[in-house]
């Protein structure tokens, strides 16, 4: 599992990229009220924001950690928005991407490293 510094998560299966928000920003986020998964087929270039989730404190973005298409959206969130609470780093993925660089996910910081991060904010 790789992160970003704005609190994504990426693990890579081959060509295809599961991505999802860190336990760090679903603890700081509170409650997930919402969550906006983004469109099957739509082209994602790394770093713009691709899907959406809202708690009670706040709406913010999710960006893309990876240049791509998705080609799958995790529609039980839509239903339980609260699984981003619950389980940010496994069930709770938002979206799955054909990488079209996989170069992209090696630069990302390993679990070490941004827990290394994490300690400096």
């Amino acid at each position: 599992m790789r992160f970003t510094k704005d609190h994504e998560w990426v693990e890579l299966s081959g060509d295809i990229a599961t991505i999802g928000i860190s336990a760090y920003a679903a603890n700081a986020l509170g409650d997930v009220v919402f969550v906006e998964t983004p469109e099957i087929g739509k082209a994602v270039k790394a770093g713009d924001g691709f899907a959406v989730v809202e708690s009670v404190k706040a709406a913010s973005d999710v960006y893309a950690p990876v240049s791509g298409e998705v080609v799958e959206a995790n529609g039980a969130l839509s239903d339980t928005p609260e699984m981003v609470n619950q389980d940010p780093e496994k069930d709770a993925w938002f979206a799955k991407v054909r990488v079209s660089d996989p170069a992209e996910v090696e630069a990302l910081m390993d679990r070490d490293a941004y827990e290394a991060f994490l300690a400096t904010l």
